[in-house]
């Protein structure tokens, strides 16, 4: 199923039948990716009357109810609303859901005791390409971060001027494979996601921040479309779906 997109003077042409998931789902159990110090998150049958709501169990249906932190488990998009008094919730504030994407990999720096994604490299993994999305692929890639407990890691994180570039070339959704784009321990400080929704002056609430999602080493860098699934959860955060798709020659 061949799609073409008119996108400003250019037609882009894509495969609908050849979808790129960078998700990682939410998963039942300590196996599921985590951050943030809680506990894993949990779906189970409801129980009524001491009775076991699933077929396994004698019920006419699987009734499951889920327990879950979008933050901590698993991959999530969220808004401004995240850091502000004033409530911005993503199913309001995201109205598109494609994108012109770009796809970089980036090799952290070591900064003290730190590894850290800089404006130089930035600028040198993105030139002057306009896109609307960036999804940052950090190395080394490998399949661990679908289940890696994150909580007392010190991770990898953008520094405050590399946000400021992305903010200054038009970048409205940022994707990345780190549970956030700020430092573990940073006091309160989120200097990059105030950075980035520009919270000192004209909030950006149309743009978002994708955290926890896993780019196949399969996926080569360079241009794509995206498309940006979210569940509607009247929240500053939701758990999401972003689907790449290669543009065809």
């Amino acid at each position: 199923m061949i799609a073409q997109i008119q996108y400003n003077s250019k037609k882009l042409k894509i495969d609908l039948n050849q979808p790129l998931d960078i998700s990682i789902p939410i998963k039942d159990g300590v196996s599921n990716v985590n951050a943030w110090y809680i506990g894993p998150p949990k779906i189970e049958p409801e129980v009524f009357e001491e009775d076991v709501i699933s077929v396994e169990n004698g019920a006419s249906v699987n009734f499951n109810r889920i327990t879950f932190n979008p933050h901590s488990h698993g991959t999530h998009t969220e808004t401004v609303g995240h850091i502000t008094k004033e409530k911005y919730s993503i199913n309001k504030h995201l109205k598109r859901f494609f994108f012109l994407a770009e796809v970089i990999t980036v090799a952290p720096e070591k900064q003290g005791e730190d590894y850290v994604i800089s404006a130089k490299q930035l600028q040198f993994a993105i030139g002057n390409k306009k896109r609307e999305a960036l999804v940052v692929r950090t190395i080394p890639n490998t399949k661990h971060k679908k289940t890696k407990q994150y909580s007392n890691s010190n991770w990898t994180y953008f520094e405050e001027e590399a946000i400021k570039l992305l903010v200054k070339k038009g970048i409205k959704h940022l994707l990345v494979d780190l549970p956030s784009i700020d430092r573990e321990e940073d006091g309160g400080e989120l200097k990059g996601h105030n950075t980035f929704w520009n919270t000192k002056g004209n909030i950006r609430k149309d743009a978002t921040i994708t955290e926890f999602v896993y780019v196949s080493n399969k996926i080569k860098d360079g241009k794509y479309i995206l498309n940006l699934q979210i569940a509607p959860f009247e929240n500053d955060a939701s758990p999401s779906k972003p689907v790449l798709y290669k543009i065809l020659d």
